[in-house]
């Protein structure tokens, strides 16, 4: 038995051994690995921002009351709407959302404090313009709630509303983008640093034909695989340390769980990321084939692995098929442990799928290599 797993893994400290001679000799490598994952960290952690601020709006006030200025002043006074501009006229109105220079339009009309003093309805009209959904759907929200706030204001003089409610946020109060998807990021940038690394690895020695040389020495294909990821493991791994760090110190993104534990539940995702390239680089002929295979798991593992958008809000079919992303499992590790301080009770059932999806990958990596070279 014990012989048999140690054929298996024949040749495995050699081709280690290899790979690490080439990665600390090769400067490329060593700048794609260690440098661009941290410039798109600090590029994508600064530039992406969700909460939606100063919404460029023009005004066009035909009533010019101080109940018109009330309301204009608690349209200001939210935080999301920035009265940039004043039309003079409907035309003009229409013309300056049409050019881009207003996203909101807030008309209110000349009879608006006189309904208002009648104890009638007084209509205001608000153009969002739909061209972005986001800032669409918070100028709307907000827009219905500083009329709410108005309205009661109004009715009750004092104050004092009907009922209270006070909303307490949980794990990120103040509402901070970094603490949302810096996180996320850190699973996509391991993912395009793993997968590309090594599938152009093994994809280079074909083109070299030191490939050929490797599979005529006493090496299993297993043995082949792992010695191939170890150096790469290690170089993410380190990779990963740092980009922990520069998220709490930079981005003040603090750490409410474990960090062995987190460190330790990527172990699995990282070998996961690994076995995939590896299966890449057995079915790429060059390395322009390698490189566009492996860009090509970034946009699923972006656009369905919950990093941006909700998995329960997709159609049944993505639902599914985002279950076979490993980043899905990832994110939802990171954000668990950086945000909420989950536990190992609490996302034990990710890093099982995840070692699993890393079996997996591995074992397959050596079959279609057996079968490549057989």
């Amino acid at each position: 038995m014990n012989l048999n797993l140690r054929n298996q893994f024949r040749g495995l400290i050699p081709v280690c051994r290899k790979e690490y001679l080439h990665i600390i000799r090769d400067p490329g490598t060593l700048f794609f690995a260690l440098v661009i994952p941290m410039l798109q960290l600090f590029l994508f952690g600064f530039a992406i921002d969700t909460n939606v601020r100063q919404i460029p709006t023009v005004v066009f006030d035909e009533s010019k009351t101080q109940a018109s200025r009330d309301l204009l002043q608690r349209f200001a006074a939210s935080d999301v709407f920035k009265l940039s501009a004043t039309a003079r006229s409907v035309d003009e109105m229409y013309a300056i959302v049409r050019s881009g220079s207003a996203r909101v339009a807030v008309r209110i009309p000349y009879d608006y404090d006189r309904h208002l003093q009648a104890g009638s309805s007084a209509t205001v009209q608000v153009l969002i313009d739909g061209s972005d959904s986001t800032v669409a759907g918070q100028a709307m929200n907000t827009a219905t709630g500083v009329a709410l706030q108005q309205s009661i204001a109004t009715v009750l003089p004092n104050g004092n509303m009907p009922i209270d409610i006070r909303p307490s946020m949980l794990y990120n109060p103040a509402m901070r983008s970094p603490n949302f998807f810096v996180p996320g990021l850190i699973a996509i940038l391991l993912q395009v640093m793993c997968v590309l690394l090594i599938a152009l690895s093994l994809v280079r020695e074909r083109e070299r034909g030191t490939l050929e040389q490797l599979t005529m020495t006493p090496v299993a294909p297993l043995g082949l695989m792992v010695g191939k990821m170890i150096p790469y493991f290690v170089l993410t791994f380190l990779e990963l340390c740092a980009i922990l760090a520069v998220m709490r110190v930079v981005f003040q993104v603090p750490i409410h769980g474990s960090t062995i534990l987190l460190l330790a539940m990527a172990v699995p995702y990282l070998i996961t990321l690994l076995g995939l390239g590896l299966v890449i680089s057995t079915r790429a002929r060059s390395q322009a084939e390698a490189f566009q295979l492996s860009m090509g798991t970034v946009l699923p593992s972006v656009f369905l692995s919950g990093y941006i958008f909700l998995i329960e809000n997709m159609p049944l079919f993505f639902q599914g098929f985002s279950q076979l992303i490993p980043a899905t499992y990832f994110i939802r590790i990171l954000r668990g442990i950086i945000l909420r301080g989950a536990t190992f009770n609490d996302l034990w059932p990710n890093a099982l799928v995840l070692t699993l999806m890393g079996c997996a990958t591995i074992f397959l990596a050596s079959r279609l290599f057996v079968k490549q070279n057989s």
